[in-house]
């Protein structure tokens, strides 16, 4: 649980346009399962709030064993979550996906609450890449196998997708790269946001190799020859 502080700290130490995405609490999404959530959540959103203009989507993950019988509690969850903070959701239970019934009501729920539905692009879960986009954006997570031949492919994959979905109106894209290696995570977002820009003639920031870490941000600087970013 972030206090308010805390979060006004992160603000100030990250550049003009950069946004923050952050996770819910596990106190609410697994320690309470959103029963009786009200109070964490109050105190939570109005922790979040400080990050102001950078503030991007607030981000619910369910735990994987919270299935259809919690319809109900997500419901009322996202029905009294703060209209003026963006909501994200996503279910990994496979019951939100093996029963098309439940799946269509579930996602025409998010419909009409303006609550973005997450993809997730992973290895042994393909039914949470399901494709179905409940808002004008689109809140996707990546995870690589660290094989460059294989992430790269499958990248170039999303750039041709997402270009397709712009087409058709997508609004806004948030795409979060997950490898076990993280210094290969800021490599495959710059060739991401590189392809985007040149098909789509954008000018969005590509992260760059740096010769050292931004000031304030770390409080040492190894000297192992890794390659840093900024």
């Amino acid at each position: 649980m972030p206090k308010a502080d805390q979060v006004v700290k992160w603000k100030n130490k990250t550049p003009d346009g950069f946004k923050f995405f952050p996770k819910i609490t596990q106190s609410i999404s697994h320690m309470r399962r959103l029963d009786n959530v009200e109070e964490l959540t109050k105190m939570y959103c109005d922790a979040i709030s400080h990050f102001e203009e950078k503030l991007g989507i607030c981000f619910l993950q369910l735990h994987e064993n919270f299935g259809v019988k919690g319809f109900d509690k997500l419901k009322a969850f996202v029905t009294d979550f703060p209209k003026v903070i963006p909501l994200a959701v996503e279910v990994r239970s496979k019951e939100w996906y093996s029963d098309k019934k439940i799946w269509n009501e579930y996602c025409h729920f998010l419909e009409t609450h303006h609550t973005a539905n997450v993809i997730v692009d992973t290895a042994g879960r393909r039914d949470m890449m399901h494709m179905r986009l409940t808002t004008p954006t689109a809140f996707i997570r990546f995870t690589g196998c660290n094989v460059d031949e294989i992430d790269y492919r499958r990248i170039d994959d999303w750039g041709e997708r997402i270009i397709q979905w712009k087409d058709s109106g997508l609004r806004q894209l948030c795409f979060f790269v997950h490898q076990n290696e993280e210094k290969s995570s800021p490599l495959l977002s710059a060739y991401l946001i590189e392809k985007l820009n040149n098909k789509l003639n954008l000018d969005l920031h590509v992260p760059k190799r740096a010769d050292w870490y931004a000031p304030n941000l770390f409080s040492a600087i190894p000297d192992n020859g890794e390659i840093k970013f900024e």
